[in-house]
């Protein structure tokens, strides 16, 4: 049973591990993809919500001119502090902000832009609307979220892997919030909510995720992710031995040396 809260506190090696092995394993392709489309829009003033340890900061720091203003929040402090300790290659404002209050006036931005944050938002619709109250009119909101698990090699594995290892209770961090949100119907009622009067344009997105090992990979989700304190709350084994299973798994199915592994996504616009 998971702890109220839980699937939102980033805290101890987590921020660190999740940036050095989780990012380049299955963000950084979709970084570089939302960074070109933010790009695109020639915005002039941009807020990221739900930075993270900055994996598409970084990379809208490289693909956006200098004189665009970034500014980027995230709710755990950890994980910001873990994203100005790598730094970004042009200054950019580092800000703690919950996305579903945020500490801006209305009408402030040209872009509000989400990497794979919104499934982890209580209230998707309060986010939504103050995402919404930020934009300028003709602003856009740009955000992906993860497809369903089973479109997901890895995180499937993964997943079944520890419900083996722990039968009685078994870890489901991962299907029930990253995968958790995937029905584009839902989206778009949401948006709908939030007072988004286009219908959004939602595109499926199906990447590579690539890792030099069997462990890199299991020490990705199992260590590097919420993930981990779901494996430490529970009897059975430790968290080196759930690693340790996942890596087997994960080799017998993708092989001990480097792994190349199918990852899908939806990329969703709607202008204000």
């Amino acid at each position: 049973m998971k702890k109220p809260g839980s699937d939102t506190l980033f805290v101890g090696s987590i921020p660190e591990l999740y940036d050095k092995l989780f990012v380049p394993l299955i963000f950084q392709p979709y970084a570089d993809d939302l960074a070109r489309r933010v790009a695109a829009l020639g915005p002039s003033r941009v807020l990221e919500t739900a930075a993270g340890t900055g994996a598409v900061t970084r990379t809208m720091a490289r693909a956006l001119p200098a004189h665009v203003e970034l500014i980027a929040t995230d709710l755990n402090q950890s994980m910001l502090d873990r994203a100005v300790a790598v730094g970004t290659s042009r200054p950019v404002h580092w800000q703690q902000a919950d996305a579903m209050q945020l500490p801006f006036g209305d009408e402030r931005f040209d872009a509000v832009v989400c990497q794979f944050g919104v499934m982890f938002f209580p209230d998707k619709v309060r986010a939504f609307s103050q995402a919404r109250r930020v934009l300028r009119p003709g602003g856009v909101l740009l955000f992906n979220v993860w497809d369903r698990i089973e479109e997901n090699e890895l995180a499937d594995l993964v997943t079944a892997t520890l419900a083996e290892v722990f039968p009685a209770d078994p870890p489901r961090f991962m299907a029930r919030t990253p995968h958790g949100w995937f029905d584009q119907a839902a989206m778009a009622r949401d948006l709908a909510g939030a007072g988004f009067s286009e219908s959004p344009r939602i595109e499926t997105v199906t990447e590579r995720s690539r890792a030099p090992s069997a462990l890199t990979a299991a020490m990705a989700y199992c260590q590097g992710t919420l993930l981990r304190t779901e494996i430490e709350a529970r009897q059975g084994a430790t968290l080196t031995q759930a690693t340790a299973a996942c890596e087997a798994t994960i080799a017998k199915r993708f092989g001990s040396g480097e792994i190349d592994t199918k990852i899908q996504a939806h990329v969703v616009s709607v202008r204000r």
